[in-house]
């Protein structure tokens, strides 16, 4: 690999990035192993966000490099449109293991964009396939991120993705999101105000009727919006009126899947099961592209039990790709042998208690945190919102911690694998950062 700076960097049209600036002071990664990059310098530079939200298992870990690495010299690629491979069917039952069984069928796609748009076709294929076509009414849920596809942002709610490409899908509403900071703020774990935000849904239902509604999709946690925590009770109450109504309930869990909360999925952690969950990011440890859907059987039988034939239209050339697969597979094997989820539990006090250290530093407006992920919420610059915490972000990277911004709050979603001195060395470092923000 190529350690020197390009000899341009005009061509690469970088996503979801200020170009410009970026361009003109550039940060530019050449490695990476277990909780540290380094860059084109030879600095080190902590990783506290996984990379995107997915690197569990920490970075060049070697029996998911081998995997791929054997597999790429095997099979290459293969098709799985009126063909198959092994490997992505082992992969299946696996994932279905490590569910508990709670599901019954894998769709994969590539990426949690994907998996998101793939969830919402099926929901709405599944109420036709059993006569209800007319439920082609999607929910989604404010402040809420599913990708960058049409259909997530769709049933997405974040204004700067949404405002430049038009009206997106027709017949999608959305709820209300649960942030209040007058409340809420400095929580630890679950806010105690908010559960009747989820009765906004039977004022929707109410609205629509219910024989229009296809699905209510929503993340458990709110990651890319800037880690918005559900309030106790919550999600049980979507889950209840869903049930109530005969809508169908996603969870996407592209970000809260694979251990990110100490627990296998979101859904276990709060004792709450959707109909589908999406997933992408740590299925494969950031390693090779890949999202997948996890559908409860009867979904997956209304579609068995059509006229012979293909029975869903819809699939990608990529879809359980081999190396893909073979990462997967060596992912899961990883977070057993390594008890990946149950080293995460241990940490989660501590790094809780370490992220709610910082209150009191100047601009700290909020702290807070589930599982191995913390929101810091800044005080805006009036009229300049975002530019602080970006500046956080700059300084942080300067002083060898990579965090992740949006808006004005910082997100950390280290690697599972990190000790206790990782943690204090991110949130050290972190603080002199605060300290020292304008």
């Amino acid at each position: 690999m190529n350690e020197s700076r390009p000899k341009s960097m005009s061509s690469f049209w970088m996503p979801f990035t200020n170009n410009r600036d970026f361009k003109a002071s550039p940060r530019l990664l050449v490695s990476s192993e277990g909780m540290y990059y380094k860059d084109v310098d030879g600095n080190s530079v902590l990783d506290g966000t996984a990379g995107l939200w997915c690197v569990p298992c920490g970075h060049a870990q070697p029996k998911i490099t081998a995997a791929v690495s054997r597999m790429v010299g095997q099979l290459d690629f293969a098709p799985t449109f009126q063909m198959g491979h092994p490997a992505a069917f082992d992969l299946a039952e696996q994932l279905m293991d490590y569910t508990g069984h709670k599901f019954g069928h894998v769709f994969y796609t590539n990426s949690g964009s994907e998996a998101v748009d793939t969830a919402l076709k099926i929901a709405l294929a599944y109420h036709r396939a059993r006569g209800e076509g007319g439920r082609t009414r999607l929910i989604g849920r404010e402040r809420g991120y599913h990708g960058v596809g049409f259909g997530g942002l769709s049933v997405g709610g974040i204004g700067n993705n949404r405002k430049s490409f038009g009206p997106l899908l027709p017949g999608v509403d959305h709820l209300p999101h649960t942030h209040n900071l007058l409340k809420n703020a400095f929580s630890r774990g679950e806010p105690d105000f908010g559960v009747e935000l989820a009765d906004e849904l039977e004022r929707l239902v109410t609205l629509h009727d219910a024989s229009t509604i296809a699905a209510v999709i929503v993340e458990p946690v709110s990651g890319s919006t800037g880690v918005l925590v559900p309030p106790k009770g919550y999600l049980k109450r979507l889950r209840e009126i869903c049930d109530k109504h005969g809508i169908l309930l996603i969870f996407d869990e592209v970000i809260t899947g694979f251990g990110r909360l100490t627990t296998p999925f979101a859904s276990d952690y709060f004792g709450v099961e959707p109909d589908m969950m999406t997933t992408a990011k740590g299925l494969t440890n950031g390693v090779v592209p890949m999202g997948a859907v996890f559908s409860k059987a009867f979904i997956h039988d209304a579609f068995m039990d059509a006229p012979a034939g293909i029975e869903l239209f819809h699939g990608y050339t990529y879809s359980g790709h081999p190396l893909a697969c073979a990462a997967g597979l060596a992912t899961l094997e990883v977070f057993r042998e390594q008890g990946i989820v149950e080293h995460a539990r241990e940490l989660q006090p501590y790094f809780e208690d370490a992220l709610h250290s910082l209150r009191g530093l100047p601009h700290v407006i909020d702290l807070r945190s589930i599982g191995l992920v913390a929101g810091i919420e800044l005080e805006s610059i009036p009229g300049k919102p975002g530019a602080r915490a970006y500046s956080a972000f700059k300084k942080a990277f300067a002083d060898g911690i990579l965090i992740r911004v949006t808006g004005d709050i910082i997100a950390l979603s280290p690697p599972l694998i990190l000790t206790k001195q990782h943690i204090d060395e991110l949130f050290g470092k972190l603080a002199n950062v605060l300290k020292n923000l304008d």
